[in-house]
């Protein structure tokens, strides 16, 4: 345990800044599943609007320095390429 107080702080901060990044990478995670269950259920109109979806919520995960932009470009693809192969 810290004894500094700008250590106990930091310390502090860092506790607040992973909780908010599970909660963004959850985000992430449901807006991927509820894409791939749009594309399961063979329903490719739904299934684009989720990509778009999908694609703003990694954008905007990635500008907030939560995953790495290359992380964020590889699943964006993978998402595109999957859509593309079931049309």
């Amino acid at each position: 345990m810290a004894n500094i107080k700008s250590a106990m702080k930091r310390t502090q901060i860092i506790r607040i800044r992973t909780k908010r990044n599970a909660a963004y990478k959850s985000m992430m995670k449901t807006a991927i599943r509820r894409f791939e269950t749009a594309l399961k259920d063979g329903d490719m109109a739904k299934a684009r609007e989720e990509l778009i979806r999908t694609i703003r919520t990694i954008d905007k995960i990635e500008t907030k320095g939560v995953i790495h932009k290359n992380t964020a470009s590889r699943k964006k693809s993978r998402l595109t390429k999957a859509l593309n192969k079931a049309s």
